[in-house]
């Protein structure tokens, strides 16, 4: 039947009845949800090799080592590869006939008082082929139910969907994604990490699934660093002082680098940052990730590829308006200082109410929401497009029923204009920079850093094309 989706109990014991998938389950801090659907759906001993359960710390240290943090990514990786190697070499006969795995979890769920997040890590380490490699899918979960029984409930759905996707649904991302949420809406359960690796795997860039994730909305942001790695953003920038640049970076060019060089100098001014505590971060969301009326994955990556280059992380996010993306990073970095580059025609539509006809208290909600005690913005000028002067916050234009609220942000700290800036370089505008490109021209080189420049002339980006004369 077509579209046909098997429930929790029919997948769990679809595994149960393949004769050739065998393994174990550990679950640590929310039970034993995921084994117990397998137990449920009958047929589980030719499945199951045992499962376990630590929830006493010193349990937990002596099965895995001692650890700092129990609920991370560093304790899940541990737990795979102890659990994955005891039963490879207890069941040594029974390796060679069977495609074994190692299903792991250590979550935390909410609590009585209902005080905390629900979130956690997930993975499983399985052979797809029989006497073939291992391979490894991670991910990291927030929990959204508002009981505890609703989110042991939802991570036991979880748990199944991911190890029959594992298993027969790796051969399409599309298939494989919509396998792994079945059942679980956002309201329900958002992942906002994922990565697969492995021999089996070694043609998947995860950084499109990190944009798929996105593009879904099963979460609303995600990032990568310069080495192509996926990161959960909580985890990357636990502890961090976070300078966020969100642009089209298409792209990138000198006057970007020059923003968030100088945005960096002025923001490593205020006394609660420091130098090694400091995570630059380039964002882009779906909206400029849009092209033609939609999201072209190779496009994202050509991006993504010329911020990694220069050694920049990338963040994705669903969030269109500037507040929204500062209250998610505000909400991460719990009290440490969240600094934002923007060009000043990006401030003038911050400072348009019509942007927040969505919200009940309007541009002052937004504000209050987006730009509290722990956000300063730093304002880059430009060129003035009607007389060629200089732009910038000292002249900005905006309603003057809002003159007090812009003054308002000066006086407290909010926001200061970036003043040593390269004035040469105002005049580049990305659009510019790509028409060139796509033109032909070779002036367009001038307007990037080098590495770009080389870049997307060995690559072929953005529409460019290598000139080969012939004899």
């Amino acid at each position: 039947m077509s579209g046909f989706k098997l429930t929790t109990e029919e997948k769990a014991l679809k595994i149960n009845l393949t004769q050739d998938i065998y393994g174990c389950f550990a679950e640590i801090g929310a039970g034993q949800e995921v084994a117990a659907n397998f137990f449920k759906a009958g047929g589980s001993s030719g499945t199951i090799a045992f499962t376990q359960s630590a929830y006493d710390m010193k349990v937990s240290d002596s099965l895995y080592g001692a650890a700092s943090r129990y609920v991370c990514e560093e304790r899940l990786i541990t737990m795979l590869e102890k659990e994955y190697d005891h039963i490879a070499e207890t069941l040594p006969k029974k390796h060679k006939e069977s495609r074994f795995f190692a299903f792991c979890n250590t979550v935390e769920s909410l609590n009585y008082h209902k005080t905390n997040q629900g979130q956690g890590w997930v993975g499983i380490r399985f052979q797809l082929h029989l006497n073939g490699p291992t391979n490894d899918i991670i991910l990291h979960i927030k929990m959204h139910d508002n009981s505890h029984k609703g989110q042991q409930d939802a991570l036991g759905i979880l748990g199944v969907n991911l190890i029959h996707a594992g298993f027969f649904h790796t051969d399409n991302l599309d298939e494989f994604l919509d396998a792994l949420v079945h059942r679980l809406p956002r309201d329900r359960m958002e992942i906002d990490m994922l990565r697969v690796s492995g021999p089996d795997f070694e043609n998947v860039d995860n950084r499109i699934i990190a944009l798929n994730l996105v593009k879904r909305g099963i979460t609303d942001a995600t990032m990568f660093d310069l080495a192509k790695n996926v990161l959960q953003p909580a985890t990357a920038l636990y502890k961090k002082n976070i300078l966020l640049m969100r642009g089209r970076f298409r792209p990138v060019t000198k006057v970007h680098i020059d923003m968030i060089e100088k945005g960096r100098v002025e923001f490593l001014k205020e006394k609660r940052v420091k130098d090694g505590q400091l995570e630059v971060v380039f964002e882009l969301t779906l909206k400029d990730l849009t092209a033609d009326g939609k999201i072209s994955d190779k496009d994202f990556v050509d991006r993504a590829e010329l911020l990694g280059s220069l050694g920049y992380t990338v963040m994705i996010s669903n969030y269109l308006k500037h507040y929204k993306m500062v209250e998610y990073l505000s909400a991460i970095g719990k009290g440490n200082l969240i600094g934002v580059i923007l060009g000043v025609y990006n401030l003038n539509t911050i400072f348009d109410e019509r942007y927040y006809d969505n919200l009940p208290g309007g541009l002052l909600e937004a504000f209050g929401r987006g730009f509290g005690h722990n956000v300063k913005l730093f304002v880059y000028p430009a060129i003035n497009v009607e007389d060629g002067s200089i732009y910038d916050l000292n002249n900005i234009q905006i309603p003057k029923n809002l003159n007090g609220l812009l003054q308002y942000m000066k006086d407290n700290d909010k926001i200061c204009a970036i003043k040593r800036y390269d004035q040469h370089l105002l005049h580049i505008m990305s659009d510019d920079v790509l028409s060139k490109i796509k033109a032909g021209a070779s002036s367009w080189e001038e307007d990037v850093p080098y590495e770009v420049a080389q870049a997307i002339k060995f690559f072929e980006l953005f529409g460019y094309q290598n000139k080969v004369l012939s004899n």
